[in-house]
């Protein structure tokens, strides 16, 4: 079982890069926002009842997997590096896979703000993303949670193996999947 983990900050392009690898592996994609979409029709994510329904399917899901006869399964997250309770819940989300002999993959994004912006804009995220249609109230949120939080790791942070950072400013999802792929062999 393989669990690859693509992280960064919103708009990175975790998801379209998650597609993109998908496609070209037998990797299945859960994408964070699959969770919130399904929640937020009956509760905010930002209310604790939304908080608690999403890590609950998350949890049931990640447990599924990993317990299946899947290949693997790429998972994206906005990863708040200045928060222990984000550490935390992604070494017991790995120990799931790792605990059923699984590989763990790490794969940082990163991208200049002017670019988040105008990838908050799209079409294809706007699709996937119901509760980012209202552009202005998202892309405030997005700076929001940059002066906020940490969403980029410092050099050496990350000390885990299986682990590959980009910087996706200047390079398509595809150029990113295809970076992935062949860095891990997957």
């Amino acid at each position: 079982m393989k669990f690859v983990l693509i992280f960064g900050p919103q708009a990175v392009g975790k998801m379209t890069v998650g597609q993109e690898l998908a496609k070209i592996t037998e990797l299945k994609l859960f994408h964070n926002h699959m969770t919130i979409e399904l929640v937020t029709p009956f509760f905010d994510y930002g209310t604790k009842e939304g908080q608690r329904l999403v890590s609950l399917f998350r949890q049931e899901i990640f447990e599924s997997v990993a317990k299946s006869d899947l290949y693997g399964l790429i998972f994206t997250y906005v990863w708040a590096f200045d928060l222990q309770e984000d550490w935390d819940y992604i070494e017991q989300v790995c120990e799931i896979f790792e605990s059923r002999g699984g590989t763990v993959y790490f794969v940082e994004l990163e991208a200049d703000l002017g670019e988040r912006i105008e990838r908050n804009r799209s079409p294809h995220r706007l699709e996937h993303k119901p509760t980012k249609r209202n552009v202005e109230w998202s892309e405030a949120n997005l700076k929001k949670s940059m002066e906020k939080y940490r969403l980029n790791s410092l050099p050496e942070e990350i000390t885990k193996g299986n682990y590959l950072k980009i910087n996706n400013t200047n390079l398509s999802a595809v150029e990113v999947a295809n970076r992935i792929k062949e860095r891990f062999e997957l």
